[in-house]
């Protein structure tokens, strides 16, 4: 929370209003931090969680540069449509290659299909890592922060869990690996069961398959931010990466990555691919502006 220029009575006053807040938020907590988490999971993972379409501006910098796309959900998956490539417009004919690209997939059902189930694969890989969080960890409550139109829900406290490794644990398969090496800390929405936030350091190499397949090297971290955007809709606003490591001994990883979602507003419902398509080449020939569209 920003301060302005102020009386220092005054400022002196709202930082102890602050503290006596998040001591009551930690102190009223009706579950401890891991029935917290285990119930948060729980809702995260819900069946029908997630049912309201959106439509968004997704900005992606990576060490090769930068692009800009806007997104809207339809029934059969994510459309998406390129807008800015480092910062900068598409040429004409860039901008004709995209059209031509998404008319192409709408009209191709073995391509969708394909993605459809890419796009399973990564929910059920998801799933699982969030299933483990319970159990991969132990956590220690923090205190609180307030939520923000970025990250969870303004007016609602946040409530701040240290994790690290639980010794305990026995990652049942390589896609919970790298929780073993995991440690940093949750912000979670105790009032909406919702995730705000998760920042994870591994504090160790963590290698896979004996350390056959590969390995992350220590310090890799990685960065995830939830808001409520639209209707009680919760939705990524930030996924930052950073791992470098092996992989099968001699492939060199070298993850770098900074994403950031913004400008979220309601889609139509049960949107077909090929009418999502539409309104994006639509939306597409609205003005860029750099609030929007280049979010720092």
């Amino acid at each position: 929370m920003r301060i302005g220029l102020a009386r220092l009575a005054v400022m002196l006053t709202a930082l102890a209003m602050l503290r006596a807040t998040g001591a009551y938020a930690i102190d009223q907590l009706s579950e401890s931090p891991i029935e917290l988490v285990r119930q948060t999971v729980n809702n995260e993972i819900a069946p029908g969680a997630g049912n309201t379409k959106t439509m968004y501006v997704d900005r992606k910098q990576t060490q090769h540069g930068s692009q800009t796309k806007l997104l809207v959900e339809t029934r059969e998956g994510n459309a998406e449509m390129m807008i800015l490539v480092d910062g900068k417009p598409l040429s004409a004919e860039q901008r004709k290659a995209e059209d031509a690209r998404l008319s192409e997939l709408a009209r191709n059902p073995d391509e969708l299909r394909k993605r459809q189930r890419s796009d399973k694969e990564d929910e059920e890989r998801t799933e699982r890592i969030m299933r483990a969080l319970p159990d991969a960890f132990l956590y220690e409550p923090d205190g609180t922060v307030p939520g923000t139109q970025e990250l969870g829900k303004p007016g609602d406290q946040l409530v701040r869990l240290k994790f690290r490794p639980n010794p305990k644990y026995s990652p049942p398969s390589h896609v919970e690996q790298i929780l073993t090496g995991l440690e940093g800390y949750l912000l979670i929405d105790a009032d909406q069961h919702r995730i705000a936030k998760i920042d994870g350091t591994l504090g160790k190499e963590v290698g896979f398959g004996w350390g056959i397949l590969g390995h992350l090297d220590r310090g890799g971290h990685f960065l995830v931010e939830q808001a409520n955007v639209v209707k009680g809709e919760w939705e990524l606003t930030r996924m930052s990466l950073s791992f470098t490591g092996k992989a099968l001994l001699i492939k060199s990883i070298n993850i770098k990555s900074d994403e950031v979602c913004t400008d979220f507003r309601p889609a139509p419902p049960n949107l077909t691919f090929a009418e999502g398509v539409e309104l994006l080449k639509k939306q597409a020939d609205q003005p860029i502006t750099a609030q929007n569209h280049n979010p720092k």
